[in-house]
């Protein structure tokens, strides 16, 4: 009679627990894997999604101009009259490669459609501050490029009537820098206001906090007056800086130089500038 064992039991072999180490590694990871996405979602399905609302803004907006009876020479200006969340005028910036509808207003769904203006601010050729905000990442990022604006660049803004160009300011704080640059493209009268006199203090791009409120006042950073005919026309652009945060502001300002009727047949040679 043969003998009959009985098997052993298998036993698994136990699993070393993962180090502190490893955890860490594992939560960085997923962590990495998160903010990539949220990046991605930022950069791109907000963008589409701008993209179709700013079309829309475009489409109507060109729609209202054609529908207009047109100011034929010697007429006067009809006033702007935006319409909170409604495109109103475009703005250019050739040097950058932009070309936006903007938009009456700038709260989350306004600035998810384009640039938006601050409605306590001035509109385009009043003499005070046309303020605008745009994004800088995401929902159209819009203004994603304008650390790219350097003093004399154009800045033009489009309205059914007009063709208005902007030059941004000076960068340096120097006077005599402010003064050499500011010749390039600024009137003598405006080259001796921005070298010494009440614009002395703008540059033409820097970096600010957001509680930095007063940037969008009639004469920029000062105290706020009610804009009168004293004032030079300025056009303020605001941004969330640096990339990927909102922990403070840029800030570009511009000085008008230009206004063409758009029924002079003319538009503004800084449109081809590069």
């Amino acid at each position: 009679m043969s003998d009959h064992h009985a098997a052993a039991p298998s036993v698994a072999p136990s699993r070393p627990r993962p180090g502190a180490g490893q955890i860490l590694g594992e939560l960085l990871l997923t962590a990495g894997v998160l903010v990539l996405l949220f990046v991605v979602y930022e950069a791109f399905w907000t963008n589409i999604a701008s993209g179709r609302l700013q079309a829309g803004v475009e489409s109507r907006l060109e729609q209202a101009w054609s529908d207009g009876s047109g100011v034929v020479a010697g007429q006067p200006i009809p006033p702007l009259t935006p319409v909170p969340g409604e495109g109103f005028a475009r703005i250019h910036m050739p040097a950058i490669d932009i070309k936006y509808a903007v938009v009456e207003g700038v709260d989350g769904e306004n600035l998810r459609a384009g640039p938006g203006h601050y409605p306590a601010s001035q509109l385009p050729g009043e003499p005070g501050n046309f303020a605008l905000a745009a994004h800088r990442i995401g929902s159209g990022a819009a203004f994603q490029h304008l650390d790219g604006l350097e003093a004399c660049n154009a800045v033009v803004v489009e309205t059914e009537y007009q063709w208005l160009t902007y030059r941004v300011l000076p960068l340096a704080t120097d006077p005599a820098a402010r003064a050499a640059a500011a010749r390039n493209c600024l009137s003598p009268a405006q080259t001796a206001r921005v070298t010494d006199g009440d614009y002395a203090h703008l540059q033409g791009r820097r970096i600010t906090l957001p509680g930095d409120v007063d940037v969008i006042n009639p004469l920029p950073s000062a105290p706020w007056t009610a804009p009168g005919d004293d004032l030079e026309s300025v056009a303020t652009l605001t941004t969330c800086h640096p990339l990927f945060s909102n922990t403070e502001r840029m800030i570009v300002h511009a000085m008008l130089v230009e206004t063409i009727p758009k029924s002079s047949g003319g538009r503004p040679a800084a449109l081809q500038e590069r």
